[in-house]
């Protein structure tokens, strides 16, 4: 991983981008992350979204935390109740 101070990053996001395939690259001010530049893999524009929106997230622990405190059903019960085999 390569660390960058903000002020320093002033070259065109393509050239980060490219750089990002062999190591992620993370943008610092005064020391602390501020933004990173990762390679995408198997990823499409929507996943990325999803991945790093914050009301999308608090539903996901929701779940994770009503799924842990009542239980659930199982993805084969899922897809028999579903008909999808």
């Amino acid at each position: 991983m390569k660390k960058i101070e903000m002020k320093k990053a002033s070259g065109p996001l393509s050239d980060y981008a490219r750089k990002a395939k062999k190591e992620p690259i993370i943008v610092v001010k005064n020391g602390r992350p501020v933004a990173a530049v990762v390679p995408l893999r198997n990823a499409d524009a929507e996943t990325v979204s999803l991945s790093t929106n914050r009301d999308f997230l608090a539903i996901i622990e929701r779940s994770r935390m009503r799924y842990k405190k009542e239980g659930g059903i199982s993805s084969k019960e899922m897809r028999r109740r579903l008909r999808l085999g």
